[in-house]
């Protein structure tokens, strides 16, 4: 029963907020091994992300709602042994694929703790986390797949690659505080001082739409430039409800405080990772075809 209730603090389906990255990082590459993409996503998907939720968990314990459950179970030692299992796990996995892919996933993990570790606990430090996290869930990620695909070091550091990789972390840029909004009273509890309690509700918003905008635009004069045009409409299409969701609750949370919960913040994650997900296969899917 212990562990049963360390797996659901694992967050396993939380993981889906994080895919847009992966099917971004695929939508750019000219040639891949399908077994190898499935690999990474598994490693990735179900081990890597979910060992770094664990993590993150075991150390906050938090009583309150947190990404992708409602109401947590109370933490045990067991959530560590199944994320020491995890990381193993995930490690010896990518060995398979190729030593540079396992050594970022390994770095990942690191990062990943630090992120959360009491000694270190980044997450105290508002502009250091928040450019951790960024850069590792977005600009690192996007890389690592590509690696664990099969491209190489100079493949994946050519332009205009880099750039759609500084694209992932613009956007995760622009949605990382809204992961936050709803968690002020409990961060502050903990000494814990998040972007979004730094910037205020309004503030977040304002910081998300920013983020976001300069992330789009950029990924739509790339697509511009490489003649893309086709990408361009499908971004736009895909994403619209996105937007239009967005500044809706932003409107709203503008006028009344209560609407910054936990159901519009799973709602607006939701609903961005499934627009993008979406928008980066079916870019994927016309490549090949």
């Amino acid at each position: 029963m212990k562990y049963s209730s360390a797996l659901t603090l694992m967050r396993i389906p939380f993981s889906v907020f994080l895919m847009p990255v992966y099917w971004f990082a695929l939508s750019v590459v000219d040639r891949h091994d399908l077994l190898r993409a499935v690999a990474v996503f598994i490693i990735l998907h179900l081990l890597v992300y979910p060992a770094s939720n664990g993590y993150n968990s075991y150390h906050d314990r938090d009583e309150g709602s947190i990404g992708g459950l409602k109401q947590p179970p109370k933490v045990t030692r067991e959530l560590l042994h199944l994320v020491i299992l995890f990381d193993v796990a995930a490690i010896l996995l990518s060995l398979f694929l190729s030593p540079l892919f396992a050594a970022m996933v390994a770095v990942y993990l690191l990062i990943s703790k630090a992120y959360s570790y009491k000694g270190i606990r980044l997450k105290k430090y508002p502009i250091i986390s928040t450019a951790v996290v960024t850069v590792f869930q977005g600009f690192f990620t996007f890389l690592m797949v590509q690696i664990g695909v099969g491209l190489d070091w100079q493949q994946v550091w050519q332009a205009p690659n880099v750039w759609f990789a500084l694209v992932s972390t613009l956007f995760l840029c622009g949605s990382y505080p809204l992961t936050q909004v709803y968690q002020h009273k409990e961060d502050s509890s903990r000494g814990d001082k998040t972007l979004s309690l730094l910037l205020g509700i309004r503030g977040t918003f304002l910081f998300a739409g920013i983020g976001l905008g300069i992330g789009a635009g950029l990924l739509l004069w790339l697509y511009y430039a490489q003649g893309q045009l086709q990408n361009i409409l499908v971004f736009l299409v895909c994403t619209a409800p996105v937007v239009f969701f967005f500044t809706g609750w932003a409107a709203k949370s503008w006028k009344n405080a209560n609407e910054v919960s936990f159901e519009n913040t799973m709602r607006m994650n939701k609903i961005s990772s499934l627009c993008l997900s979406f928008a980066f296969i079916l870019m994927l899917v016309l490549r090949v075809l």
